[in-house]
């Protein structure tokens, strides 16, 4: 059969199709700890009870029509004052867009923003930044982030590749690695963007950012979560943010998401949406809303929730560290943030022999 030249050469997402392999094994009876997909086993970590209680209400209330193609109007307003409180930055109405979760902004922000042939920078490892690069037919600039570097991009890793860049896209705290950016790194990074769009005339397009910042609530210990328009508010102009409830509420069956970011790219995300139709339900979109503004639910269930997923990632690297004591071939970096722990298990060119004293 001959389809189209993207759907022959698209791979499905190869962290959707592990854990689906993975489930099926748990469901033919094998034990398994399901280390693949970020996701949570809800009778372990529910969402908030006050966002399930607003769900099942809306739901009552027969709120199941169509929702405003940007996002319900008490949903956006909620999320301005939700993120002046906890970022503390000013966003209006026309500059924000809600959808059913990252994925879909993420698409309509890369639609919008790139044509065919113009070049996206991402690091390596980094979730799915390839495949929509693919989706629109754009050049791939992959810049390899290290264990050296915590595994994020840098300045001089970026540095060399600005000048002919359109997106860079960027994610802090980071999937799949749970490490984040040092503030100094990302002035750096803002920095360089800044200055490249200053070099641009006014007919050239400019270099964008895209700030996926999914797990920014789940930072742990003495970490904190950074971002550039606070850090650098000429920044404003050439960012845009992608954030949803799906990971800081345990929530990602639920499909809240919404982007910050300049009225007319905002605009044109929105437009792109309207024929794909990646809307939030509307009763997710009105309980969300209401549950936005109870900040001492927020901060109650964020307080037990956070505490769980560390004390989970820092024992799992505990393990690590005993295995590394033990003469093991492996390594991992400390919890920083997300629901993340890279760890190295070197077994290339080892045999069973070689492990077996050791265990």
């Amino acid at each position: 059969m001959k389809l189209s030249y993207l759907s022959e050469t698209l791979i499905g997402s190869e962290i959707v199709k592990l854990g689906g392999e993975i489930r099926d094994k748990i469901r033919q009876g094998n034990k398994i700890y399901n280390f693949t997909v970020g996701d949570f086993d809800p009778e372990i970590f529910p969402i908030p009870k006050e966002l399930e209680e607003g769900i099942i209400e809306a739901y009552r209330q027969h709120f199941t029509n169509y929702p405003a193609a940007e996002g319900n109007l008490d949903l956006r307003e909620s999320i301005i004052s939700f993120i002046r409180d906890t970022e503390k930055l000013e966003y209006t109405l026309p500059e924000v867009l809600v959808a059913s979760g990252g994925r879909p902004l993420i698409y309509s922000l890369f639609r919008a923003i790139c044509d065919a042939g113009d070049k996206v920078i991402y690091a390596l490892p980094s979730w799915n930044n390839n495949h929509y690069t693919h989706f629109i037919g754009a050049e791939h600039v992959v810049v390899e982030a290290t264990a050296g570097n915590n595994f994020m991009p840098t300045a001089d890793l970026i540095r060399p590749h600005v000048q002919t860049a359109t997106l860079l896209a960027l994610c802090s705290p980071q999937n799949p690695t749970g490490t984040t950016f040092k503030k100094e790194d990302l002035e750096e990074i803002c920095d360089l963007v800044i200055a490249e769009n200053k070099r641009r005339g006014a007919d050239e397009k400019k270099l964008y950012v895209m700030y996926d910042q999914m797990y920014w609530h789940l930072t742990f210990g003495d970490i904190q979560h950074y971002d550039p328009v606070s850090l650098r508010p000429e920044m404003r102009a050439y960012t845009v943010y992608i954030d949803a409830i799906s990971k800081v509420f345990a929530a990602t069956g639920v499909r809240v998401g919404w982007s910050l970011g300049p009225a007319e790219i905002i605009g044109k995300m929105k437009a792109i949406l309207s024929h794909v139709g990646a809307w939030a339900p509307m009763a997710e979109q009105k309980a969300t809303a209401k549950f936005l503004q109870n900040r001492s639910a927020i901060d109650t269930y964020l307080e037990k929730f956070k505490g769980e997923v560390e004390e989970r990632l820092r024992r799992i690297y505990a393990g690590f560290e005993s295995l590394k004591q033990e003469g093991l071939p492996v390594d991992a970096i400390a919890p920083e943030a997300a629901i993340y722990l890279t760890v190295k298990i070197d077994l290339v060119g080892k045999t069973r022999e070689d492990l077996r004293g050791k265990l």
